[in-house]
């Protein structure tokens, strides 16, 4: 069986071939291919390679299955006593992505 850990939008993700995953934002409409150059580690079967910290002349191809908003997160800042309130909202930008090869 093959992984692989790939790094992208500062967060590590294990992967396989046929993976779906949500990862954060990347550039590219649906159907784009995009590539991850930043690959920690494959494996495939017995045969492990480990980068230092990347794996030279490997890289993982994904397709976009689309792009998507997470629900809201609410931010609130509060002093007691002062009569000091804030209240904002946030929505994290999300892809899907499907692994295709690496």
């Amino acid at each position: 069986m093959k992984i692989a850990v790939i790094e992208t939008g500062g967060k590590q993700y294990l992967v396989k071939p046929q993976d779906k995953i949500q990862i954060e934002k990347v550039a590219g409409k649906e159907g784009d291919k995009v590539k991850f150059d930043k690959v920690l580690l494959v494996a495939d079967g017995d045969k492990v390679e480990v980068g230092k910290p990347y794996v030279s002349g490997k890289a993982v191809e994904a397709k976009v299955l689309g792009q998507s908003r997470d629900r809201k997160i609410l931010v609130m800042k509060f002093k007691n006593k002062v009569r000091y309130k804030r209240k904002k909202g946030h929505r994290q930008h999300h892809t899907t992505v499907e692994i295709a090869s690496f």
